[in-house]
């Protein structure tokens, strides 16, 4: 399959488009904004612990400097002279270490959050390919970087620049100054010095922190084809899930159907509704066991016939017990009355022997407004 183009890809990325691309380790990322943060607090560490240091600095350079005869006669102990003087020189700037090793995981928990992804540690042998390798580099995102890299060189060599000149007077004098004098000058200005090359930074992040966010999402963007081959993978397949709920209502109304045969009576509208209900020992009240409309209520019927099982005729109560009552559950007990009549006359009927008293005949069901008539469609049948 060939590869989707750009021009297609309009459409922003999903939700799952975009975590899938952060386990993958894809989030956006700021060069500018990390360096800011490195230089930074470097600064302003060093601005904190500038005295110490330089006190620290200074013992430790005249120890350093410091003639020990013993080293001459034991040429073993110079190793170990050289490791105490390196961890002595560490010590005063661990702060200064710390400071910028926690200061480099800032811009990564401002752009993107921190978070491990080990499939970015997987080998991409596609990286190798010379092809890409070429594409990226005369790309549009490698002329921005040039362009960014040519705006830091001339922001920080004019910054530095400004601040040698505003500083000349008192590098001139800095020979005819002490030695300590001249050192506290020094490193104030170098500091002075940084601090504005970290305002010239953070000028650049507060640029390119929203371009790289920009950027990462045009990246990611999909196109209309992936949005809906998506929802179909988060939500299921229409055709899919049509046919499995085909499926469910085909048991259903085979289950219904095999229960009509052990119903006590099928209330019917004659042709419109059909309910089958049943009434035992130990029932609370009727329960529905099978329902149907139209083409489904003439196949209950059917069977109910076949099988022997009273059939009665009350429309306003079939339409009542279809609109209000559940499959497998107990009828409405605003329809009590109502179908105790209906379970009367089939159970008189049951008990009657021809030749022995007139056939029970079935009185007028009713129901009350809960047998009002169904809205109709143009052609007559029960609108549903």
């Amino acid at each position: 399959m060939s590869e989707t183009s750009k021009e297609d890809r309009t459409e922003q990325p999903s939700e799952k488009r975009l975590r899938e691309a952060r386990e993958k380790g894809q989030v956006p990322r700021s060069r500018e904004l990390g360096n800011v943060a490195v230089l930074g607090c470097a600064v302003i560490a060093l601005k904190a612990t500038g005295g110490n240091v330089g006190a620290a600095s200074r013992d430790w350079l005249r120890q350093a400097l410091s003639f020990d005869r013993t080293l001459l006669d034991s040429p073993e102990l110079l190793l170990p002279h050289a490791g105490r003087l390196l961890l002595e020189l560490m010590l005063p700037l661990l702060p200064l270490i710390l400071t910028a090793l926690v200061a480099c995981a800032i811009a990564p928990a401002a752009m993107g959050g921190l978070r491990f992804a080990g499939k970015a540690l997987a080998p991409d042998f596609a990286r190798l390919n010379p092809g890409k390798g070429l594409a990226r580099l005369y790309s549009a995102e490698s002329l921005a970087e040039l362009l960014r890299s040519l705006l830091r060189v001339a922001l920080i060599g004019g910054i530095g620049g400004w601040v040698v000149w505003r500083a000349f007077s008192a590098l001139l004098a800095m020979p005819q100054a002490s030695l300590e004098a001249s050192v506290a000058g020094g490193v104030d200005l170098a500091l002075t010095a940084l601090l504005a090359m970290v305002g010239a930074l953070a000028l650049l992040a507060a640029i390119d922190v929203p371009w790289q966010h920009h950027q990462h999402r045009s990246k990611l963007k999909m196109t209309k084809q992936e949005l809906r081959d998506e929802a179909k993978e988060m939500e299921g397949n229409p055709e899919v899930k049509a046919r499995v709920r085909q499926v469910a209502r085909q048991m259903s109304q085979r289950r219904m159907m095999d229960a009509v045969p052990a119903a006590d009576v099928v209330v019917m509208n004659p042709t419109h509704y059909a309910v089958a209900l049943k009434y035992g020992p130990g029932m609370r009240a009727p329960t529905v066991v099978a329902k149907g409309v139209d083409e489904l209520a003439l196949a209950i019927r059917a069977l109910a016939e076949q099988h022997r099982v009273a059939v009665v005729e009350a429309p306003p109560l079939a339409r009542a017990l279809y609109r209000q009552s559940q499959l497998d559950q107990e009828i409405p007990v605003k329809l009590y009355a109502a179908v105790a009549q209906v379970l009367s006359y089939v159970y008189q009927l049951r008990a009657w022997i021809p030749g022995r008293g007139p056939m029970p005949e079935m009185a007028e069901v009713d129901v009350g407004a809960d047998g009002a008539p169904d809205p109709v469609d143009g052609d007559g049948s029960p609108a549903r």
